[in-house]
């Protein structure tokens, strides 16, 4: 039995236009407003880019609401809960990018994934970025470019569009100053199968003697080795690696509380209480009721109540 009602929740599906790409890129037009019962939040794997070429757009994650207007974009992390809709009365006109990055880095570029990794935030931590207009105008026009280039075919098409996700990946890249100094460079070959065993194994004991053991590793140079990569302990890297696995089960998962602790790994209630806490700040039942009421001031004032159709281009 769940403690509280839960929000409308769903992994979209993305199918892929060229799977050996890895991305969708389509053009929408929206004419009237989702009335908001019908607002659903929605997650998947790939980053999500939009941008707005006509209209407004209000874009939402549990945590920030943005309101998007001609030539501004918003970015969606990996498995980022976020939700849409149009913005006032003038129709909405606006290009979807979906992309998982992985593809695009290859040995000699390697060095860069930990920037783009989401190993401590969500990538939407570069709408920061997105909110320069320099930095704005030069994404939107490689989102325009890869979406013509998809759309168009012409013979020798991949390479145009993995040349633009490169230029794309290296413009964020250029214009994080902020980021650039405080990430550490991640050893992929060394760390990957470490987070990849760390992920598929999150709901189990994870010790991290025996977790350095898998690696071939001593406990100390373990230790020490993780904290350099990744710029954090290894039990505080779990720790948000399960709370932000319960985050999504909350609200996707008809489950109590007791359960989702469980299901992260977490058996003493009270610890699983305190880091949901340090990290949301809130309770996990508070945290669930945010995500179904968050019809609050700005979201009441910024909806409208007509129905919705979204075309593709």
């Amino acid at each position: 039995m769940k403690s509280v009602d839960q929000p409308i929740v769903y992994q979209e599906p993305i199918i892929y236009q060229n799977q050996a790409l890895c991305l969708k890129v389509w053009r929408f037009i929206q004419e009237k407003s989702f009335q908001h019962h019908q607002m659903s939040w929605h997650f998947h794997p790939e980053i999500e880019l939009i941008l707005i070429e006509e209209g407004e757009q209000i874009a939402m994650t549990p945590d920030a609401t943005y309101i998007l207007k001609p030539q501004d974009i918003v970015l969606f992390g990996s498995s980022e809960l976020h939700r849409t809709n149009m913005q006032g009365n003038t129709p909405l006109k606006y290009i979807v990018l979906h992309l998982d990055l992985k593809p695009y880095f290859n040995p000699a570029t390697m060095m860069y994934y930990g920037h783009f990794s989401e190993l401590s935030e969500p990538l939407s931590r570069m709408n920061r970025i997105l909110a320069r207009r320099e930095a704005r105008l030069e994404v939107g026009a490689l989102i325009t470019k890869i979406h013509e280039e998809v759309m168009m075919q012409q013979r020798g098409y991949e390479l145009a569009v993995s040349a633009w996700v490169q230029q794309l990946l290296l413009t964020l890249y250029r214009h994080d100053h902020e980021m650039e100094a405080a990430l550490p460079k991640l050893d992929t070959k060394l760390m990957e199968p470490v987070l990849a065993y760390i992920d598929a194994h999150l709901s189990e004991t994870l010790d991290m003697r025996h977790v350095a053991s898998v690696a071939g590793m001593s406990y100390s140079y373990f230790s020490k080795v993780f904290k350099k990569n990744l710029g954090t302990t290894f039990i505080d890297y779990v720790n948000r690696k399960r709370i932000a696995m319960a985050e999504r089960l909350l609200v996707t998962k008809e489950s109590t509380i007791e359960e989702i602790a469980s299901d992260v790994g977490i058996s003493n209630m009270a610890h699983f209480y305190e880091l949901f806490k340090r990290f949301n700040g809130c309770t996990p039942k508070q945290y669930a009721e945010k995500m179904l009421h968050l019809d609050n001031k700005r979201d009441r004032a910024a909806l409208s109540k007509d129905t919705a159709s979204t075309i593709p281009l």
